[in-house]
């Protein structure tokens, strides 16, 4: 079969178009914005990419047009297709019948730690000697890539996001995926640009519990009371709940307990216990797959990590640079207190708000609100929030807390001019200004030290959301 995916460059349609490679399938795809690192993965999997959306990619004549959820009506491409009533489909609905049919799915959705979650548990099937197959939205750091095919015939884990399937399919990606076993980590407010409110979101939830066979296995956090709505809509899967004492439990020594019953030692590179609790639900996961509690601990003890999770950039004069991918608020609170642990010394943590979410202020109220909790965990938490420094509400540049919404000058690394002026002018105005654009955390840190915020016993988080 020869596909030809629209929006082929972002993280879960790149991996689509690389799973079909895999599978022997003919891929071509396009997108408005082809560039490294996905454009090198899909060129290395011998896939052609066209840059744009011009209609005259009618030519390829694919027996399939692929269509990911950044592509909306108006789109030429798009347009052109309805026009001639060629058959087209979502990415997550061709998974389905391609990719996951006739395999045990194990899904892995929840506000947080899902990217985490998934490299946990496919490390654990792996090194099992599973040849499980994957689809991760992030980089793992054991060198695979972000989506491998495995063997047909064996498990597949995917991480199930919440976001709309496509144009025509407003439901949650993760209906289509018909898991055995589902991780369902934690759910909170998120993604305010297509949820009204966690009604909604939970909804969405319900509807994944509903594809689930009465044989299948839900583990669920026992700590949710969102989880614990969705549940009590309906359930027809065996429920395992972890972070309970009556289920699975994790102490903070490591402790790995089954009703009570000491399984063995976690012992996991990655810190915070947000962490502990991600792989306390893989290994419970895996155990439904027939890998066993203590094969699945012994292997967490080699995890090589994700990257953008925790990842240590490299140390400047003295000062540890730490990349993480925390954006919620709860996110934020917890990845700081991971780093808290390992890291008694001082923390600057500067985070770029740039999801949908916090684009539309959904979050300002509530990391307001938390800013005493933060501040608690790190000196100071820097928030930039926008690219232009006109566009920040007034009363946003005037806000004087532990949690700041500056302006942000769009910076290139060496900076360019201009960003001696900003900076005078934001410490004129009594705001401490940390501005940083995509991952240039170096030119955050020379900032930093710039304004004498940086010494040999600081750390410095930075923490970006990438654009879906």
């Amino acid at each position: 079969m020869h596909i030809h995916i629209l929006g082929i460059c972002g993280t879960f349609m790149g991996g689509v178009a690389q799973l079909a490679a895999q599978a022997g399938h003919t891929v071509t795809g396009c997108d408005r914005g082809v560039y490294p690192p996905m454009s090198d993965a899909l060129r290395a999997a011998g896939i052609e990419l066209t840059e744009g959306y011009g209609a005259e990619q009618l030519s390829v004549e694919p027996d399939l047009w692929v269509v990911g959820n950044a592509v909306s009506r108006g789109n030429p491409l798009l347009e052109a297709i309805l026009n001639r009533g060629l058959p087209y489909t979502s990415g997550p609905q061709w998974m389905c019948e391609h990719i996951l049919a006739g395999r045990h799915v194990l899904a892995v959705a929840g506000t947080h730690g899902k990217t985490t979650t998934t490299s946990l548990l496919t490390w654990i099937l792996r090194g099992a000697g599973i040849d499980a197959g994957y689809l991760i939205g992030g980089v793992p750091a054991w060198g695979e890539g972000s989506a491998l095919l495995g063997d047909p015939k064996a498990s597949f884990v995917i991480e199930a996001d919440e976001y709309d399937t496509c144009f025509f399919d407003k439901r949650s990606k993760f209906v289509h995926y018909r898991p055995r076993t589902a991780i369902l980590n934690n759910l909170e407010y998120d993604h305010a640009d297509i949820f009204e409110n966690l009604a909604a979101i939970e909804k969405q939830f319900h509807h994944l519990v509903r594809t689930m066979p009465s044989e299948g296995t839900i583990v669920t956090h026992a700590g949710s009371e969102a989880l614990e709505r969705v549940l009590a809509m309906g359930v027809w899967s065996k429920v395992e709940r972890f972070d309970s004492d009556e289920g699975w439990s994790v102490s903070d020594e490591g402790a790995v307990r089954l009703a009570g019953e000491v399984l063995g030692e976690l012992h996991l590179p990655m810190s915070g216990r947000y962490n502990r609790l991600n792989a306390l639900a893989a290994v419970a996961a895996a155990r439904t797959v027939g890998v066993d509690p203590e094969t699945s601990l012994r292997l967490l003890a080699d995890f090589p990590g994700v990257k953008r999770r925790q990842e240590v950039r490299g140390v400047v004069r003295g000062v540890t640079v730490i990349d993480d991918f925390a954006h919620h608020p709860t996110a934020i609170e917890e990845t700081i207190g991971a780093v808290r642990e390992k890291a008694p010394g001082r923390i600057l943590a500067v985070l770029e708000p740039r999801s949908n979410t916090m684009k539309l202020g959904a979050m300002k109220a509530k990391l307001l609100s938390d800013n005493t909790a933060l501040a608690e965990r790190a000196l100071r938490v820097l928030a930039v929030a926008y690219k232009d420094v006109d566009r920040v509400p007034s009363d946003d540049r005037e806000t004087e807390s532990a949690l700041v919404f500056c302006g942000l000058i769009a910076m290139e690394d060496p900076p360019r001019p201009g960003v001696k002026e900003a900076v005078a002018q934001c410490r004129q105005a009594g705001i401490l200004p940390v501005m940083i654009t995509g991952d240039h955390a170096a030119t955050a840190l020379a900032i930093g030290r710039r304004l004498g915020m940086a010494d040999r016993s600081s750390q410095v988080m930075t923490g970006r959301e990438l654009d879906r």
